[in-house]
């Protein structure tokens, strides 16, 4: 279900760090995001629409200082788009449902996908097991 919120909207929902990393594409300091270092099992939803996009199964310490994951929820969770910013080539991703600014994907991550997506922890919200709690 695709969400359209206007600029205002957004800021009323949002923090002004959220909206920053969320709806101006912006990027949180390597090792400073409360997911980095997060261990417990749980999924983690869209900070702006509360659409389920990773599960912790999927996370792994990649090194990188961001949230890293092998695949999303679902084929459909995510969006990849072509970003040429900063003088780079990269893929973006972005939540398939309101197009939230997540982070990128990247081709060296470990088996079974190979795939390190990068994700900024300002547009996750974390909902831990509570069975494993």
């Amino acid at each position: 279900m695709k969400i359209e919120k206007s600029e205002a909207e957004w800021r009323e929902i949002l923090t002004d760090h959220e909206f920053h990393i969320c709806r101006e594409k912006g990027t949180e300091r390597p090792f400073t995001g409360a997911y980095n270092n997060e261990k417990r099992s749980g999924l983690y939803y869209c900070t702006c629409c509360n659409k389920p996009l990773f599960s912790s199964t999927a996370k792994y310490d990649s090194g990188s200082g961001w949230p890293s994951y092998f695949q999303a929820v679902d084929s459909g969770a995510v969006s990849e788009h072509r970003d040429s910013s900063l003088g780079m080539e990269r893929v973006e991703i972005t939540c398939s449902d309101c197009g939230s600014h997540l982070g990128h994907v990247f081709t060296d991550g470990p088996q079974p996908t190979g795939l390190r997506y990068c994700v900024n922890s300002a547009s996750l919200r974390f909902d831990p097991d509570l069975d494993d709690a």
